[in-house]
C-alpha cells in the first residue's frame, strides 16, 4: 500500500506500537546510529607536478586506512563509521594519475577506489581538522612512480592508516605545519622581470625612432621598485643595462633564482601605424608540446625540473613530469594573464582578444609561470608618446602590481584544499 509523505512518520508510530520492546529499541538504536555516522559529502583532486591530492570532504572525524592493489593498478581507501555519497564518484576532475574512482561496501565500512592511469605511491594519508570554512578532510597525496616501486608498495602491510601513532602524528603535524605555516607567510615570492631586447637588439623601433631596448628597461626599473616597495616580493631583473642577453638565457636566469613568477616586458610594432593597444601572450599547446618532446630527449636532463632529478627515472616517468610541469606552468600562467587583462582593461587601451598565445622561447620555462607583456605599439604615434611618459609608465606599473598581487594571493587559497 502507498502511503502518502505526510503520514510516514505517522504509519511508523503505529507499525512500532506493534512490535516488541527490544524491537523498538534496537530500531531506535539502529536509526539514530545510521543518523549520527556522518558522511563524507565531497571529492576533490588537485594536480601536481607528477602528484595528485586527493581530498575527502566530511562533516565528522573517521577511521581510514589508504592501500594499493594491482591487476588493474588502484588506491583504496576504506572509510569507517561514516557514510559515503552516492555522487562521490562522479566528482574526479581531469588529472594525469587517476582515470575513475567508484564506491563500494565492506564489513563496517565503505571502500572507495581510484583507477589509476599511471604507476604511483602513496606519500602521506591525514586528517585535517576542521578549519575556517572547510569541515573534516581527508588528504590522500600520491605521486608517479615506477612500475617496480609500485610493485613494492602493493597490499595493506604498507598501509596509511589513522592508527599508525594518531597522537605522535598529531604533534608532529600541528608543529609543522604551524613552522611551514609561518615560513610560507614570511617567505617574499620570487619574480624575475625581464626587460626585452639589448645591446646590439634594438628591438621595435618606435614612430620618431625609439628603441623598444630603452622603454622595456625603464619599465622593468619602475616595476622592480613598486613591487619591492610592497614588501612581499624578491625581484631580479635579466638586464639591469643595455646588454644583449640570448632568449634562452633568460629563461635559466629565471630557473637559477627558482622564480615564481616570470614577466618578459616587450612593445610592438607593425606597418600598420593605426594599430594600438596592449596584449599579453602565453605558450601555447602546440608550442607546449613540442618543447616537453625536446626536453624528454636530453641527455642531461638533472635540471629541467627544479628540485626533481629526472636522470633518475625512465623515459617513460621522465617524459610524464616534464608534460605535468609544463601544463601545471601553462595553466598558472593563464590564470596570470587573466588577472592583467582585468586589472589592464580599467588602466589602458587593449587589443581584441587581449590574452594571446604563441610560442615565444621566453615563455618555455617548463617549471615557471611566464607571461610576456606587450605594452602597446611603438609604432603608433600616441601609444609611442604615451609609453615615452613615466607616468604612463607607472599606471601600466600599478596595474601589473595589483595582478601580481591578486594572482599570488589566489594561488594561496587554491593551495589551502
Amino acid at each position: 500500500m502507498k502511503i502518502p509523505g505526510k503520514d510516514i512518520c505517522a504509519a511508523i508510530g503505529r507499525v512500532l506500537l506493534k512490535l516488541t520492546p527490544l524491537v523498538v529499541c534496537t530500531f531506535f538504536l539502529l536509526f539514530s546510529s545510521s543518523a549520527g555516522a556522518g558522511t563524507v559529502s565531497a571529492l576533490r583532486i588537485g594536480q601536481g607536478v607528477g602528484s595528485v591530492r586527493i581530498v575527502l570532504d566530511a562533516d565528522k572525524k573517521f577511521e581510514y586506512k589508504a592501500f594499493l592493489l594491482s591487476e588493474p593498478s588502484r588506491l583504496v581507501v576504506d572509510v569507517y563509521g561514516i557514510n559515503v555519497s552516492n555522487n562521490l564518484e562522479k566528482n574526479v576532475a581531469r588529472n594525469n594519475i587517476v582515470a575513475s574512482s567508484r564506491v563500494g561496501n565492506i564489513d563496517g565500512g565503505k571502500r572507495i577506489v581510484f583507477d589509476l592511469a599511471k604507476p604511483a605511491v602513496i606519500k602521506k594519508a591525514f586528517m585535517l581538522a576542521p578549519q575556517s570554512s572547510f569541515g573534516w578532510r581527508f588528504v590522500v597525496d600520491i605521486s608517479i612512480a615506477s612500475q617496480r616501486e609500485f610493485n613494492s608498495k602493493l597490499g595493506t602491510s604498507h598501509a596509511f592508516t589513522s592508527s599508525d601513532n594518531p597522537k605522535s602524528y598529531a604533534r608532529k603535524n600541528s608543529s609543522s605545519s604551524q613552522t611551514a605555516k609561518k615560513v610560507r607567510n614570511n617567505a617574499k615570492k620570487i619574480i624575475v622581470l625581464d626587460p626585452g631586447h639589448g645591446g646590439k637588439d634594438p628591438g621595435a623601433i618606435g614612430y620618431s625612432g625609439m628603441y623598444e631596448k630603452n622603454i622595456t628597461l625603464a619599465m622593468g626599473k619602475e616595476l622592480k621598485k613598486k613591487l619591492e616597495k610592497t614588501g612581499k616580493y624578491k625581484v631580479y631583473l635579466t638586464r639591469s643595462t643595455d646588454i644583449f642577453i640570448p632568449l634562452r638565457e633568460r629563461v635559466k636566469i629565471a630557473r637559477k633564482h627558482n622564480a615564481d613568477l616570470f614577466l618578459s616586458i616587450h612593445a610592438d610594432s607593425t606597418r600598420n601605424r593605426k594599430a594600438k593597444g596592449l596584449s599579453v601572450y602565453t605558450l601555447s599547446e602546440t608550442a607546449s608540446d613540442k618543447e616537453a618532446a625536446a626536453l624528454a630527449e636530453r641527455e642531461n636532463k638533472a635540471d629541467v625540473i627544479a628540485g626533481l632529478n629526472l636522470v633518475e627515472h625512465s623515459k617513460e616517468v621522465s617524459d610524464i613530469l616534464i608534460n605535468l610541469a609544463q601544463r601545471e606552468s601553462m595553466n598558472r600562467s593563464s590564470e596570470f594573464a587573466t588577472f592583467m587583462v582585468q586589472e589592464m582593461k580599467n588602466s589602458v587601451e587593449l587589443v581584441d582578444n587581449t590574452h594571446r598565445f604563441a610560442g615565444f622561447a621566453v615563455l618555455k620555462a617548463p617549471d615557471v609561470p611566464s607571461v610576456l607583456l606587450e605594452m602597446g605599439y611603438l609604432s603608433n604615434r600616441t601609444e609611442e608618446r604615451l609609453l615615452k611618459q613615466q607616468s604612463y609608465r607607472n599606471k601600466l606599473a600599478t596595474a601589473t602590481t595589483r595582478a601580481i598581487n591578486k594572482y599570488f594571493e589566489n594561488m594561496q587559497h587554491a593551495s589551502l584544499f
